[in-house]
């Protein structure tokens, strides 16, 4: 119980603090803009463009698509670690979460969301 409370007091002053970050950027921030101040740097010349470009769509599926399979991949790293000491039914669960990975990565496929053209 005493872990609890140390976690949950960690967690509650972990949030307050980014809070107060945050808030704390917004009050110290400069507030006269101007556009020589909002014109890109090109390092001292002038610029030639505006740097603001637009990503293609397909490169943020492929971002998604990546950061959740990461996200889930970083999930087996504690498995991996602790195989020798975990029972049948861990490395049941741990294949099951492995064929949830593929039926997802197989559903994108299927969906056409990896597709580039």
């Amino acid at each position: 119980m005493k872990e609890l409370v140390c976690l949950s007091v960690f967690i509650i002053l972990a949030a307050l603090f980014a809070i107060a970050m945050v808030i704390a950027g917004f009050i110290c921030q400069y507030k006269h803009k101007t556009p020589v101040k909002n014109s890109i740097y090109e390092c001292g010349m002038q610029p030639v463009s505006d740097a603001r470009i637009q990503f293609d769509i397909k490169y943020f599926h492929y971002a998604v698509i990546f950061l959740i399979f990461d996200i889930e991949t970083i999930f087996l790293y504690p498995f991996a670690v602790f195989v020798n000491e975990l029972g049948l039914f861990a490395v049941i669960e741990a294949f099951i979460f492995a064929g949830l990975l593929l039926f997802g990565l197989y559903y994108a496929i299927g969906r056409k969301v990896l597709k580039w053209g």
